[in-house]
């Protein structure tokens, strides 16, 4: 499968190349500005992946304890015992 994607690719790298005028083997210039395009896209798609599909934090809580010898919270401002 890499290879046919591989050649779709080519076919329009060359297309464009066509619409474009430019001659194959490129300019230096055009073919930096077209590695650069590749490895700066290569890295941003896990980069989007990750923010697309990343699960949303979730938060879960403990249920009520049943031993009557925990604490309740202080009320803000209150002095916490025993320093």
């Amino acid at each position: 499968m890499g290879y046919v994607i591989s050649l779709g690719v080519g076919f329009g790298v060359g297309l464009l190349y066509w619409l474009l005028k430019v001659q194959s083997p490129a300019p230096p210039l055009i073919a930096l500005a077209g590695l650069l395009g590749m490895v700066l896209g290569e890295h941003a798609i896990p980069v989007v992946k990750a923010q697309l599909f990343t699960p949303g934090a979730t938060v879960q809580s403990a249920p009520p304890s049943s031993d009557s010898s925990a604490k309740k919270p202080l009320a803000p401002g209150a002095a916490k015992e025993g320093g």
